[in-house]
């Protein structure tokens, strides 16, 4: 009775596997249309250009949404005892990406309603811990998985480990130098954060490649890749002159959907092997 019960209401539920990827693919799809349409700067009073305030608050919507959905979903994982992953795995990147949330909320505050662009800021409070409790969680994944590869995969690991690196040093190198040793010590955990979850998102896809749950890893692979795109041009592209919206800032959103992607996936495959595993042994 009670089987039957929560087989119909999963059935009845908005909330499925695949209404919740495509409500994410959709997020995607409008917030590339979002920054394709509307990015362009348009002159001030004063003869500068800047994008319109509504076009800016929207990017941070678009963003907020899609981490807070990540951050549920990953939270969802950690409440499953039947978690394929490890529930602490995904404790871990909920609370990464519940940080980034409030993160991106604080920062959009500075620059909207405040008008300021500090060096340091409340929201750097958040987003130091979302890569402190992302790269735990990856690491927990990693550990759980008992890493074996095959030497090409290892070259594979090492040839993204070597671009990555040489990427962010070389736009670190391009940077203003600053007195500040606040700004330089929080400049380079971004940057090496960024490197190091780039290199266990590649190890961890490799590692899963195939497995039972080589869906919902690939999705946290390309998640991780896209932060590291987004976190880049964000660095490479600060200066004076530096306003949000740019183009290429669209993959912070691509990341929070695609943790959102992998979490759901996860959770899905776990409960299907769940209920593969109860129907052997009533058989």
């Amino acid at each position: 009775m009670s089987s039957s019960y929560d087989n119909s209401y999963r059935s009845k539920s908005i909330f499925t596997t695949q209404n919740i990827i495509l409500l994410n693919i959709g997020w995607a799809v409008l917030a590339l249309l979002y920054f394709l349409l509307f990015s362009a700067k348009v002159p001030g009073a004063d003869g500068s250009e800047s994008r319109a305030e509504w076009y800016v608050i929207g990017t941070n919507i678009f963003e907020a949404l899609a981490y807070l959905s990540a951050g549920v979903l990953c939270l969802r994982n950690w409440r499953s005892p039947q978690i394929v992953s490890g529930r602490n795995v995904w404790l871990a990147i909920g609370i990464g990406m519940l940080s980034y949330f409030l993160g991106g909320i604080f920062f959009g505050y500075t620059e909207i309603v405040l008008k300021e662009e500090p060096d340091v800021s409340i929201g750097d409070v958040f987003f130091v811990i979302t890569y402190l409790f992302l790269g735990t969680g990856l690491t927990l994944a990693a550990a759980h998985r008992r890493i074996n590869l095959e030497k090409w995969q290892w070259l594979i690991v090492l040839a993204i480990a070597v671009f990555g690196s040489l990427l962010a040093w070389w736009i670190s190198m391009q940077q203003a130098k600053t007195s500040d040793l606040l700004v330089t010590i929080l400049n380079w955990f971004y940057v090496v954060s960024d490197v190091a979850m780039l290199i266990i998102a590649t190890t961890l896809l490799l590692a899963f490649w195939g497995g039972r749950v080589a869906q919902s890893w690939r999705m946290i692979a390309a998640a991780a890749f896209s932060l590291y795109i987004a976190d880049m041009w964000f660095k490479y592209a600060q200066g004076p002159s530096y306003q949000s919206g740019e183009i290429l800032e669209v993959f912070w959103v691509f990341s929070g959907v695609l943790f959102s992607m992998g979490a759901t996936l996860e959770y899905d495959t776990s409960l299907s092997r769940s209920r593969r595993e109860r129907g052997r042994k009533r058989a």
